[in-house]
């Protein structure tokens, strides 16, 4: 028996007891007559002393050549500690050790392995065995583990079955790029790896399943970032003889479920909003309602004199930023810098100082009098003391770089909380988005979203105005989860495929095996699919998803621990029929 009891299970009842335990070495402590080593496990860290006048002369030269991360066994008797330590959960024993037994001796690790480290990022990615070690990153993963576990239990108690769905599958010309796989079997052929098992368990509702979840891996070879990888972790789900406000309602539940369950925290019905609204009020679909500053269109009070700037603009839109008024002149530049970058690409930021006394005080003072201010102020609803910040220019663009600069602001002002969650429906989306690269629509969601009821004869006349029966679930400013009501008759799909540019026999090719088993019977059915990595992180306080992944990529999309992805040998090439034409 390697082990008795866990590094963080030993307290004052148990002094006297004799014990076993196992673990690695955080750290030894060598006066000579007498050792001090911390031994952890992923339970928690027990101290153990070693003494000349309680120890054997073996043990203590063992004791005395133990080094960090050692891997071993002790037995021993549980006694008071002297000097007790009420940071920790075992400060008031240690472990008067009899017997050490070193299973695994360590290399000196590139890094300390403590809650703060010495070690960067990428050298943690190289070893992230090691890192996992660390209590920071061990919790984030069993935080993971619950987060899944309370999942699987509230779907399970709704009768969901989970279903597994192929990994291997066809590419298809929607959405972002397919990894592929080439087959070595049928040369010249690949698979995909599934952006989403969306046609299989569409399948499955046809196969009478009626409830479908699936904790599943996606994959999709896109541009990455601090809340992306090129595989994530969905929970994927699926509802048979349905509307959207069966569907609203069930996983309104899941996620008040997981709030009270994970975080401890009691929320009422969440509150709803069109996409038109959400872009009109906030500038983008997807809004963090823990705050204000509420976009206020200006063009009918800020297009009637002679500033050039906002006459040729297609939208003036402000914002109010609470107590603003008291950033210097050189905080009011940096931000002007901030929206000025490429990644923001506004062309300048008029701003006006709303003083306490009433008064105004704008950067256009030349063109505008105080009555004008005064307007300013009441359409963003801004009081004495705040500042408006107004942005200009083409529509569609203003409102995503006032919305970038509205939450800059909040981060700098302290108001995205991470304890407080304020969830929202995003509903009514676009059917379709017109993409100015190929000059034709597309999906904004995928092809099998049903245009909302009475809407379908619109996509004959005006593609452009139909919306669509699907909706997206949003907490603290990041979407948690999407989906929609399926479109399930051939013809309708037929339909829909044709308005997005695929011909009868490009339909057909891709998508036949859907469209013969809606001919068999498709019920009507919808779901929804929970980005499970952005989701854990948002309920443990944070907003970068690989800190809660075990096996992370970095931001080239490469695992640095095991050098992936790497060549093939050419015998491997050949087998799948595969040539490189690498340039030197």
């Amino acid at each position: 028996m390697y082990r008795t009891h866990s590094n963080g299970e030993l307290r004052a009842i148990h002094i006297n007891k004799t014990v076993t335990l196992s673990g690695w070495v955080q750290k030894t402590r060598n006066k000579g007559f007498m050792i001090w080593v911390d031994l952890r496990d992923r339970y928690g860290v027990t101290q153990l002393i070693f003494d000349d006048e309680r120890t054997s002369k073996s043990v203590m030269e063992i004791a005395s050549k133990l080094g960090r991360e050692f891997v071993i066994q002790v037995t021993g008797t549980v006694i008071e500690r002297e000097s007790k330590n009420p940071n920790m959960p075992t400060g008031d024993i240690e472990i008067l050790v009899s017997e050490v037994t070193v299973l695994n001796e360590s290399l000196t690790p590139p890094f300390t392995i403590e809650n703060e480290t010495d070690g960067g990022e990428d050298l943690r990615m190289k070893y992230r065995y090691l890192d996992i070690r660390r209590k920071p990153v061990r919790e984030n993963l069993i935080f993971r583990h619950k987060v899944t576990m309370a999942v699987r239990n509230y779907l399970s108690e709704k009768s969901f079955v989970e279903v597994e769905t192929p990994y291997l599958i066809k590419s298809t010309p929607e959405g972002a790029r397919d990894f592929v796989v080439p087959s070595r079997m049928n040369a010249g052929q690949f698979y995909a790896l599934p952006q989403s098992p969306q046609t299989f368990k569409q399948l499955l509702m046809v196969g009478g399943m009626d409830k479908y979840f699936q904790i599943v891996k996606c994959f999709r070879d896109e541009d990455l970032r601090a809340d992306r990888q090129p595989e994530f972790t969905q929970i994927d789900c699926e509802m048979a003889f349905v509307e959207q406000e069966d569907i609203l309602n069930t996983f309104e539940g899941l996620t008040r479920h997981l709030l009270q369950e994970i975080n401890g925290v009691t929320l009422s019905a969440f509150p709803r909003m069109t996409y038109d609204e959400a872009m009109k009020k906030y500038g983008n679909d997807k809004p963090d309602i823990r705050f204000g500053m509420e976009f206020g269109e200006l063009n009918e009070v800020a297009q009637h004199k002679d500033f050039s700037v906002f006459n040729q603009a297609e939208l003036v839109v402000a914002i109010s930023v609470p107590g603003g008024n008291s950033f210097t002149r050189k905080e009011i530049d940096s931000l002007i810098d901030w929206v000025k970058r490429p990644q923001v690409g506004a062309l300048g930021m008029v701003y006006c100082r709303c003083n306490e006394d009433g008064t105004y005080k704008s950067s256009v003072d030349k063109f505008y009098d105080a009555n004008d201010l005064a307007k300013w102020a009441e359409v963003t609803d801004a009081k004495p003391g705040d500042l408006i910040c107004v942005l200009s220019g083409n529509a569609n663009k203003v409102r995503a770089q006032l919305s970038a600069l509205r939450m800059e602001l909040a981060e700098k002002l302290g108001l995205r909380n991470p304890k407080e969650f304020a969830p929202l429906w995003v509903v009514d989306f676009p059917l379709l988005e017109w993409d100015e690269e190929t000059n034709r629509f597309h999906a904004m969601h995928h092809p099998f979203t049903s245009p909302k009821p009475g809407q379908l004869e619109l996509l004959a006349t005006n593609p452009g105005a139909v919306k669509a029966n699907a909706y997206d679930l949003v907490l603290n400013g990041n979407e948690i989860g999407g989906g929609s009501i399926r479109i399930h008759d051939k013809e309708t799909q037929a339909l829909m495929f044709d308005y997005l540019g695929f011909t009868p026999t490009e339909a057909k090719a891709q998508f036949g095996f859907l469209m013969d088993a809606f001919q068999y019977g498709a019920p009507p059915h919808g779901g929804i699919a929970f980005g499970l990595d952005r989701l854990v992180a948002i309920l443990g306080g944070q907003e970068t998803i690989r800190d809660f992944i075990a096996f992370p990529k970095n931001n080239s999309g490469r695992d640095v621990m095991i050098d992936a992805p790497a060549p093939l040998d050419k015998t491997q090439l050949e087998e799948l029929s595969l040539q490189l034409n690498l340039k030197s």
